[in-house]
């Protein structure tokens, strides 16, 4: 017997060990429902897609040339016109049907197949009796016999399940197709048992009926309430809350993906299963690129495919993100890299480009192109996660090798990645304007990170001089100068090619916006930004230059350290309210505001009468000390630049607009690329034995 002491920790442990269970249980309950949630909706999505893809007029002129022309089923072409509509009301209601509903729907759906199995084993069981002819005692006849036992276990399956299925005792409601068995086993004669076998069908013909029409006002009293709930939440929440509602629930991103991918996996399928010989390398390719133009001919098929590459990137960008932090990646996530970037990207070009109305050769032409702009946004957004990180890492202390050889391989990838790529489709397709603009993405890119390198290269030697480099600041203002400026030039070419395109070519309103779009994000947006960016540096240089210098003898009579950085005072230049900083780390200040970083005086440019400034009276440690909370406090609120990340804080402040990243940097040349693949893949298309894949 235990102590009493011990009873109580007994009933706890127990107590949590059930509580542990249950919320297990109910765990996977959730991920169960949320699997039937989306599986049970893919058939809805997959009949849309083939009541787009069939056309009736053709149909009924292949039914005209076939046996079927006297069929007077097939006589009124417009009972299958008002069929397809039929189809499509049924697909939307399979889609937005409630899941507990949907659930039963497919659980009668099941049933009615295992009843119409029942009655096609009961069938061949007696056009098998009829064909041997035997009409003694089964059990004499070991043929017979096996024929008798084969059936009946099979029968007696279907019975079984069509009860589980339905949840219900009453196994005899589904027993019909065991009569002909139970009349061959009473010595019956066959020609009876072939009459028995059609009342066994008739009467569950009759049990299906019965069950429909008792179940008649169900889809009415369905309507009825989510029409009421749909009232209610637009009149109480508006049509906004209400897309946002049924995009949860339904969660179609998740939705058209499964749908596309089991429709690509069934297109794979249907060409290996066809194939004797192996494939080479070059056709497997051709066969990859086929496949995919054949899994998006429809718009359901292109919005399946534009979530597929959202979740690929997103997975990419999930592992990039975890190859350079590691568990530390997802404790602070940055919500920009989604992956929504690339799909929406993917289907602006597919839209633009008239995409799904091509040819499946010529689709699957230019869907190379399209994935090759896909494939580049989503380097440019490993890019842009990459480059703060290794920045930051340049510009702190840490002497982890695994983490810096993390940072730089990465770095590497995407700097010989993009240009890989860039070769490769300039060998498959000639080599013009049009297509420098769409392979630009990738060499910005490439050049994007070589400055990132050049940077981080920098902060290593200077972690490994013990001393700031000079000049650091400008290096890191020209290197991304360097970069955004061909960044526009890019971006300005692709706006008067859009423009000539509009003018003397095809006009469209589509076109026509994105191109204001572009030119408002892409070059007004940038060149504001960058001429922001140069006129604060003007003023920053100019008001630097206007300070005194210290000269060594004030330096060593005022004998501190610069309130900005923390470091030594070698140099520094002298406020007109006799403060000493380095003058790097002044005019850095001066990118944020014209203020004194201690006592928050306005810092005007002096004239050259006031260029000898006084030598400052010290503090007393009292003031001195305020003044040290008030620069502690400055820093917090403003964001200046520490001694450990001032370089990095260097490159984040030169301008407003060299931060990377964001909606307008991510689309880069996008916006008018559709106009530039379409021309390649004009004049690509039209000599399509030059092109090998």
């Amino acid at each position: 017997m235990r102590p009493l002491l011990e009873r109580p920790i007994l009933v706890v442990c127990g107590g949590c060990r059930s509580g542990g269970g249950k919320l297990a249980t109910m765990a996977v309950k959730e991920r169960v429902e949320a699997v039937l949630n989306v599986g049970l909706r893919v058939p809805s999505i997959m009949l849309l897609d083939v009541l787009y893809r069939w056309d009736v007029g053709s149909f009924f002129q292949k039914i005209q040339r076939s046996s079927l022309s006297n069929n007077p089923v097939f006589q009124y072409k417009y009972l299958a016109l008002y069929l397809h509509y039929v189809g499509y009301i049924l697909s939307l209601v399979l889609l937005t049907l409630p899941r507990q509903h949907l659930v039963k729907l497919y659980l009668y759906v099941v049933t009615a197949l295992l009843l119409f199995a029942g009655h096609q084993v009961s069938r061949d069981y007696v056009r098998s009796e009829l064909e041997f002819g035997h009409e003694g005692a089964v059990y004499l006849e070991p043929l017979s016999m096996n024929r008798f036992t084969t059936a009946l276990v099979g029968q007696l399956v279907v019975c079984t399940l069509c009860s589980c299925v339905m949840q219900t005792k009453r196994i005899w409601l589904f027993s019909a197709h065991l009569l002909p068995l139970v009349a061959r086993l009473c010595l019956v004669p066959l020609e009876t048992i072939v009459f028995i076998n059609k009342f066994s069908m008739i009467f569950t013909g009759l049990e299906v009926i019965y069950f429909l029409a008792s179940n008649l006002l169900v889809p009415y009293n369905l309507a009825k309430t989510a029409y009421r709930e749909l009232v209610q939440v637009v009149e109480v929440y508006g049509l906004l809350a209400l897309g946002m509602t049924l995009w949860n629930q339904l969660v179609l991103p998740v939705l058209f993906m499964c749908f596309w991918l089991l429709l690509f996996a069934l297109q794979i399928y249907s060409y290996f299963s066809t194939r004797d010989q192996p494939t080479s390398r070059e056709r497997l390719l051709f066969l990859f690129l086929t496949s995919i133009a054949e899994c998006c001919s429809t718009p359901y098929s292109l919005l399946g495919l534009v979530f597929t590459v959202s979740f690929i990137a997103l997975g990419v960008l999930t592992l990039c993100k975890f190859y350079l932090q590691g568990y530390r990646a997802f404790i602070n996530d940055n919500t920009m890299h989604r992956g929504m970037t690339e799909g929406i990207t993917l289907l602006i070009l597919a839209v633009q480009t008239g995409l799904i109305e091509l040819q499946v050769i010529h689709r699957a032409f230019l869907l190379s192109i399209i994935l090759f702009i896909v494939v580049a946004s989503i380097l440019q957004s490993m890019l842009e996660i990459a480059d703060p990180i290794v920045l930051a890492l340049g510009a702190s202390r840490d002497k982890s090798l695994w983490k810096h050889f993390r940072a730089v391989s990465l770095c590497l990838f995407l700097l010989i990645f993009p240009a890989y790529m860039a070769y490769m489709i300039c060998q498959f397709f000639h080599m013009d304007f049009w297509l420098l603009i769409i392979i630009s993405s990738s060499i910005l890119t490439s050049l994007q990170v070589l400055g990132t390198l050049l940077i981080y290269v920098l902060f290593m030697v200077e972690e490994f001089r013990k001393a700031p480099v000079e000049n650091m600041d400008e290096v890191i203002y020209c290197v991304n100068g360097t970069y955004r400026l061909l960044e526009f030039l890019v971006a300005v070419c692709v706006v008067c090619y859009g423009v000539s395109e509009t003018v003397f070519g095809e006009w469209s309103v589509m076109g026509t916006t994105i191109i204001l779009v572009h030119s408002y994000y892409n070059v007004w947006l940038r060149a504001q930004l960058g001429w922001q960016s140069f006129l604060l540096r003007r003023d920053a240089v100019n008001k630097i230059k206007s300070l005194p210098t210290a000269t060594d003898a004030q330096l060593r009579h005022y004998n501190d350290i610069c309130a900005i950085c923390y470091q030594d005072l070698s140099s520094a230049v002298i406020t007109p309210c006799s403060h000493f900083f380095h003058a790097g780390c002044l005019k850095k200040w001066l990118y944020v505001q014209e203020t004194c970083p201690l006592c928050h005086a306005q810092l005007k440019s002096q004239s050259a009468a006031n260029s000898d400034a006084p030598t400052p009276n010290r503090a007393p440690a009292g003031q001195e000390d305020i003044g040290q909370e008030k620069a502690t406090a400055v820093e917090e609120d403003q964001a200046p630049c520490s001694s450990s990340e001032s370089p990095l804080a260097a490159s984040g402040l030169e301008g407003g607009d060299d931060a990377r990243g964001g909606a307008s940097g991510q689309s880069g040349v996008l916006s008018d690329e559709g106009k530039a693949l379409s021309h390649v893949f004009q004049s690509s298309h039209d000599k399509t034995g030059e092109v090998s894949i």
